[in-house]
């Protein structure tokens, strides 16, 4: 079983199940079961057509998994959504209220 470091996780383009595994010490079977039932909060598992399954493993969430951290990256991550969120609402009003004063003119 390779040992990889969180650099080398980090610098993965693609990050498989089996080094997911390996990763955490734990089988890729393990990882895939967990990914599907949504209790191995890594990435994302999704169902083909077909019936055949797709990962989407992110290196940070599995480096935080790993160290206990999980939850921090989780909380920046709703941050950065929710900032995203109020930037579109913000551009949303800023056109409404365009529209408003054309349609008063």
């Amino acid at each position: 079983m390779q040992k990889y470091t969180d650099d080398e996780i980090r610098k993965m383009k693609k990050i498989t199940n089996k080094i997911a595994g390996n990763y955490l010490g734990v089988s890729p079977m393990f990882v895939a079961i967990g990914m599907r039932q949504d209790k191995l909060p890594i990435g994302f598992a999704t169902k083909n057509i077909g019936g055949s399954w797709s990962y989407h493993i992110i290196a940070e969430r599995l480096i935080a998994y790993k160290n206990g951290k999980l939850t921090e990256v989780l909380i920046d991550g709703i941050e950065d959504k929710l900032n995203k969120i109020i930037e579109n609402f913000d551009g949303m009003k800023q056109d409404l209220i365009t529209l408003l004063k054309e349609k008063n003119n």
